[in-house]
């Protein structure tokens, strides 16, 4: 049988390669950004993971997530993440937290043994703290803005978060680091303008859940994991 990373070592080399199964990298948010990047890591040979989110899988979610299906339904993203990778690599490692990550959860989480960290949850408050953390470690950090309600995975772009426009969240973010003295924090973010959800489907007293392709948020997540690499790799762009 063929060394599943065979094809991926013409590109970087055997010493490149073996330097990436010693990586450790910690994604928070299992979902439709998060899955891809666990995905597409795993495969380009890193083999250690911190999987790090508290729900369990949707019927919603099947539209986008690489594992949800009719079969997952109901069960832990970070369990399914975690079996999944294993079915890849089973010589992985991963660490799972099926908690919500909040600023006051940190000592739970053993960060310094983090060589990259991915931030895709969708709550603000642990978006900012997770770039807090890292800033204070020393731990490279890539975030992922907002990938709901958009169609055009080309309009995608990676950038520093000071250079973003358009995306709400990132206008968000954009201010709240500013009032830390954050002074730079590369993202990965959409000049799509949102679509507006159909407001039919929502009561006016809620808040319309964002609506969501099956091609925008992995596409997100594939281009992290992709920035993740050619770090490690110190490749150029």
């Amino acid at each position: 049988m063929e060394e599943m990373n065979a094809r991926t070592k013409l590109l970087i080399g055997e010493d490149q390669l073996q330097r990436l199964k010693t990586k450790k990298v910690a994604i928070f948010g299992i979902g439709g950004v998060g899955s891809a990047v666990c995905e597409a890591l795993v495969r380009s040979g890193i083999e250690h993971f911190a999987l790090i989110d508290h729900d369990t899988i949707e019927p919603s979610n099947i539209n986008r997530q690489l594992i949800a299906d009719t079969t997952t339904v109901g069960l832990k993203k970070v369990d399914v993440m975690k079996e999944r990778i294993l079915k890849i690599n089973p010589h992985a490692t991963i660490d799972c937290y099926p908690c919500f990550f909040l600023p006051e959860k940190e000592t739970q989480i053993d960060f310094s043994s983090f060589d990259y960290v991915v931030d895709a949850v969708d709550v603000v408050t642990a978006k900012i703290a997770l770039v807090v953390i890292c800033e204070r470690l020393h731990i490279p950090i890539i975030s992922s803005m907002g990938t709901g309600n958009k169609l055009n995975p080309t309009l995608l772009e990676v950038a520093d978060i000071y250079q973003t426009s358009v995306c709400p969240l990132a206008r968000v973010m954009r201010y709240e680091l500013k009032k830390r003295n954050i002074k730079n924090l590369k993202v990965v973010y959409s000049k799509e303008i949102p679509i507006r959800p159909s407001e039919q489907l929502f009561s006016e007293k809620k808040k319309p859940t964002p609506g969501s392709s099956s091609f925008v948020p992995p596409v997100a997540g594939f281009i992290i994991a992709s920035e993740i690499i050619r770090e490690f790799l110190t490749l150029k762009k």
